[in-house]
């Protein structure tokens, strides 16, 4: 129900909503100090910004937008942008994931998130002056291909930006969040060899991404430092989906057939792989043991369950909210790489 006052005919009219004043005096300090505290809390005292923060509670004061923006020069709000064709939002659960981590990560900081994708020429080319409007603070960039143009263009466009994953290519000063691929890759590898698997074949990921490249990297190292001879005909890349995942192994089982194990880029490939191997009448992992990457949803909904690597999702999107919100503050561009884990479940 409507809060409502009596007005001079004696109808009841709607309440005034708070204003930055009301707060001020109902916390007993000055206006700016309430702005200060709406703007972060900068030179605020822990007492001025509890008492500011218990006179918003109390009058349910809600920040006007259009009017702080007027003051800030500020959009107040910052872009989830994926840089992918739209069936890969809807079809890879880890974009969902980074978009509930950045969208829990941003409210602390009571700052609305704007959804994009550009993942065509014509998704690009409509983008383009919205975003040259600077309608938002910052960008959250997700898929970073080699060449990907959308990097340059915010360059050019002078707004602040963080990459998911480390930009290919020559870009100046970028900054980007990423897990170590490469180190997960080689944990993978090595608890695999360590099983007693030496026929070790490889899923990869597109040859174009950082995920891709870094994963058959440290493939390829653990391989070496435990003796093993590369075979280039146990190396197939995918595209991440589930069906280039059951194409890959398909391909690898008429090729290889003695294979005994395989190591999958992203957990939704290994899903697919296997559906190929069951298909072969392979037993997983008694015959072929399987291990994928990410520990995204479908590494616990697979059959059998997916021995995996685990990428820190909720620290991933926490550091690139962290990360947009300095250089927004006018804070220089920063890199940070986080620790992967090995998770075993009942696929190897």
């Amino acid at each position: 129900m409507t809060d409502t006052v009596p007005g001079r005919s004696g109808r009841a009219r709607p309440r005034r909503p708070p204003t930055i004043h009301d707060v001020a005096a109902q916390a007993g300090v000055s206006r700016g100090t309430v702005s200060r505290v709406l703007q972060g809390g900068h030179n605020v005292s822990p007492a001025s910004r509890e008492a500011v923060d218990a006179a918003i509670r109390k009058l349910n004061y809600v920040v006007n937008r259009a009017a702080r923006s007027l003051v800030t020069q500020r959009a107040g709000s910052i872009a989830f942008l994926l840089s992918e064709t739209q069936d890969v939002f809807f079809e890879d659960p880890n974009i969902t994931t980074l978009l509930r981590g950045c969208t829990t990560a941003l409210a602390g900081h009571d700052i609305p998130l704007v959804v994009m994708t550009a993942g065509t020429e014509a998704e690009r080319r409509r983008i383009s002056p919205y975003l040259s409007a600077h309608p938002v603070d910052g960008v959250l960039l997700f898929s970073s291909h080699r060449g990907n143009p959308m990097i340059e263009y915010l360059q050019r466009a002078d707004l602040p930006f963080v990459c998911c994953g480390k930009p290919l290519g020559r870009h100046g000063a970028v900054s980007y969040v990423s897990a170590d691929d490469r180190e997960g890759a080689r944990t993978m590898v090595q608890y695999l060899i360590e099983s007693g698997r030496r026929r070790i074949a490889t899923i990869a990921g597109p040859q174009d991404t950082p995920g891709g490249l870094e994963r058959l990297l440290g493939y390829r190292e653990m391989l070496a430092e435990q003796g093993i001879r590369y075979d280039k005909r146990l190396v197939v890349s995918g595209d991440y989906s589930r069906a280039s995942g059951e194409a890959c192994m398909q391909d690898l089982l008429s090729r290889v057939p003695d294979l005994d194990a395989v190591f999958v880029a992203s957990d939704l490939m290994a899903d697919g792989a296997l559906i190929a191997i069951k298909r072969a009448g392979r037993r997983i992992p008694d015959d072929i043991a399987v291990g994928g990457f990410d520990d995204a949803p479908v590494a616990v909904t697979a059959d059998p369950q997916l021995t995996t690597i685990r990428q820190p999702w909720s620290r991933i999107s926490e550091t690139m909210v962290r990360l947009l919100l300095a250089q927004i503050n006018g804070e220089g561009t920063a890199t940070v790489i986080l620790p992967t884990e090995l998770v075993i479940r009942t696929s190897a």
